[in-house]
């Protein structure tokens, strides 16, 4: 009787908590392509690497890392995009002059606006 009881309660809980915590990470992953524009960085791309990562299970982010060399030394910038059905992938060009608003995190450059530079 007490288990006829008890355990559907049981899998109500989890099932509940599991769904609580899927709608955390989806807000995670959503936001995970905005960056706080705090910061500008001038630079000409030297290298482009993009990749496809897992985010969490299911969800996946577009990762674009690129080496821009400015007036100082090289940087390594990195857009992160939420995979999404509308998501639109921003084309980059080796050698192309850009400038870039995001903000730092340890050595890297995290952007999510940018605009091509006149050279």
């Amino acid at each position: 009787m007490v288990t006829a009881i008890v355990i559907p309660i049981i899998v109500l809980y989890f099932y509940w908590l599991t769904k609580k915590e899927m709608k955390e990470h989806d807000k995670k992953w959503l936001a995970c392509g905005n960056v706080q524009q705090e910061a500008v960085l001038i630079g000409e791309i030297i290298s482009l690497t993009e990749e496809k990562q897992r985010f969490y299970y299911h969800r996946y982010i577009f990762v674009q890392t690129l080496k821009l060399k400015t007036a100082a030394k090289l940087i390594t910038a990195k857009k992160v995009t939420p995979i999404t059905k509308n998501m639109k992938i921003e084309p980059f060009n080796v050698g192309e002059v850009i400038r870039l608003y995001g903000s730092w995190e340890g050595t890297k450059f995290f952007f999510n606006g940018y605009v091509g530079e006149k050279s």
